[in-house]
């Protein structure tokens, strides 16, 4: 398996708009061939950053993700410059080891994440 963290630093009056965006264009992503899951990591503090994964059968599975058209349109129309508080980073790793307890979520999907207010720590 092949995960990529695309570390994504929102501004706090943006984080709504970064959340919906992934909303709406969730299925995009889902229907590409070698496509795992996808998880959007919101974090706690309101200057912190975004962690969006993405889990593929393998690292050709993720590279032809991102030369497709699917992709092209996904990113066609990004936020405003303001919307960020500094440039993303990417990474990637191959999963080596993965062990997960035997239960569901109480959270399975985009279209279940409920808005929290931002909080700083």
């Amino acid at each position: 398996m092949y995960v990529v963290a695309n570390r994504v630093p929102v501004a706090a009056e943006w984080r709504t708009q970064f959340e919906e965006r992934f909303r709406a264009r969730a299925s995009q992503v889902d229907q590409h061939p070698g496509f795992v899951r996808m998880e959007i990591l919101r974090p706690e503090a309101c200057d912190g950053v975004y962690v969006v994964l993405t889990h593929w059968q393998d690292k050709a599975a993720f590279e032809g993700w991102i030369g497709s058209p699917d992709f092209r349109a996904a990113h066609s129309n990004p936020l405003p410059k303001e919307a960020f508080t500094g440039a993303g980073q990417i990474e990637r790793h191959e999963v080596i080891i993965s062990s997960e307890a035997n239960f569901t979520p109480a959270t399975s999907s985009l279209s279940d994440f409920r808005e929290i207010g931002c909080k700083s720590i």
